[in-house]
């Protein structure tokens, strides 16, 4: 099982949580509405805060902190 990724730890509202694409834990990954199939390293990392639109996503969903 794999933990949370950091935009999730920031609160983001678009967080949708941690997928199976093939149904087992070899494939856990975290998804969001701007990468339903699994959000990119750099972004669950931290090191790419996904403030701006980045290539290849899914609408113009960014970062977008909850109350």
């Amino acid at each position: 099982m794999i933990g949370p990724p950091k935009c999730w730890d920031r609160g983001c509202i678009h967080y949708t949580g941690i997928i199976q694409p093939d149904g087992t834990e070899l494939t856990e990954c975290p998804a969001c509405k701007a990468f339903p199939d699994g959000i990119p390293d750099e972004i669950t990392d931290g090191s790419n805060l996904h403030l701006t639109v980045y290539e290849g996503q899914t609408g113009l969903f960014i970062f977008e902190k909850g109350e």
